[in-house]
């Protein structure tokens, strides 16, 4: 048996990680940019500019499920075109200042672009890596997605000072033709499918969710309910602690934790499996919201995010990357669409709920609590995935 590796960096994969980074570094440009543009453009109320920033998820989750049923049947690079066409085709639409309720729908419309097209990509990764490296590649390919969560909002909160809105959409509008154009350009080979879904008729909740990785879309969900506290808070926790100028280099530091320790984490989990990752990794995360919880100083808040980003980023990864090892081959769109879908649910909508409970109990005790909730978490993981983890080792 020879012992060399089989490839990772090929052209298809780093091609598609970076077409990946596009899509979810407009999405997060858009999300810190629509609300503002919605207000001042369009002279929009605050709670109408919450719904036009907000519905981009729902429409994502639409994408996703509408992806994860035909995307075996009709290939993955076919639905990475489609999807990427709407996308660039909605994004043309954000130049035409025609008011808040068709802004709502191309919003709309947009996520559902951003859910196919995403979809797409993290299916294509799985089917053109090596079996036996695939929790590594699927770990440095994550650093594309950590990446684009830091630099969209940076991106779009300092375009925003120098340049119009018009002139960020089109920004926006280049970007998406590239990636378009680098997505045409790979040549992703059809997997051969072993069962036929053309001849099944009426409802099936398998058309559009993995039953083997509901389990792990479940698990997402929950943990990335703590993640959407610091996603949604975190800026007007550190005006509450006054470290505002310490809250600009969070998502920065924590970027840096995932891409320093990422590369190891993968690799680990293809040889020893998920849990020498997952059981620190949520401990870690656990323990970060905690120290957050206390910050009162800028070294507090960035060594929280330090920590929060070896926690949450590495187990998010390692998420996906079960997703696709507890399924079989056929099915590895709809588990990723599962993830996805458990995901989008857990940031999307975790929020919500967080903001009728931060009035009562303040920021402070709400990431204590998240931290709490956290540690508990660790038991659910047990029982609907730890304990068998070592059937999915190698």
């Amino acid at each position: 048996m020879s012992s060399k590796k089989e490839p990772l960096w090929t052209r298809n994969f780093v091609t598609i990680a970076i077409v990946n980074f596009i899509i979810i570094m407009i999405f997060y440009l858009l999300i810190v940019t629509i609300a503002p543009y919605a207000v001042k453009e369009l002279h929009a109320s605050t709670a109408q500019a919450g719904l036009i920033s907000g519905i981009y998820i729902v429409g994502a989750l639409i994408g996703r499920l509408l992806t994860g049923r035909v995307i075996q049947s009709v290939g993955s690079k076919k639905i990475l075109l489609i999807g990427l066409a709407l996308f660039v085709c909605t994004l043309l639409l954000y130049l035409i200042p025609a008011g808040i309720g068709a802004l709502l729908v191309i919003r709309l419309v947009n996520g559902i672009a951003v859910g196919i097209a995403s979809t797409a990509t993290g299916t294509i990764i799985a089917q053109i890596l090596p079996a036996t490296r695939r929790g590594e590649g699927i770990g440095y390919y994550s650093m594309s997605t950590t990446l684009a969560t830091a630099i969209g909002p940076f991106l779009g909160l300092m375009l925003a000072k120098h340049i119009s809105y018009f002139m960020i959409f089109m920004i926006c509008c280049g970007l998406g033709l590239f990636a378009f154009v680098a997505a045409f350009t790979t040549k992703i080979a059809m997997p051969t499918r072993t069962t036929s879904v053309s001849a099944k008729k009426g409802f099936d909740i398998g058309d559009f969710i993995d039953l083997r990785a509901l389990p792990i879309g479940i698990l997402i969900m929950l943990f990335a309910f703590g993640y959407a506290g610091i996603l949604s808070f975190i800026n007007f926790f550190a005006e509450e602690r006054d470290v505002v100028a310490a809250s600009s280099l969070f998502f920065f530091v924590y970027a840096v934790a995932v891409l320093v320790t990422r590369p190891f984490t993968g690799r680990l989990m293809d040889l020893k499996g998920a849990n020498v990752i997952m059981y620190p990794g949520i401990v870690l995360f656990a323990l970060g919201l905690l120290l957050l919880s206390t910050a009162h100083s800028s070294f507090t808040l960035l060594l929280a995010g330090a920590i929060i980003g070896i926690g949450y980023g590495n187990v998010a990864s390692t998420f996906q990357a079960l997703a696709i090892k507890v399924t079989t081959p056929e099915k590895m769109g709809l588990a990723t669409s599962t993830y996805f879908i458990g995901l989008d649910i857990g940031l999307g909508f975790g929020p919500y709920f967080l903001g009728y409970l931060e009035p009562i109990i303040g920021y402070g005790k709400m990431y204590f609590g998240l931290g709490i909730f956290i540690f508990v978490f660790l038991i659910l993981y047990y029982f609907l995935h730890g304990r068998k983890d070592h059937l999915y080792v190698g």
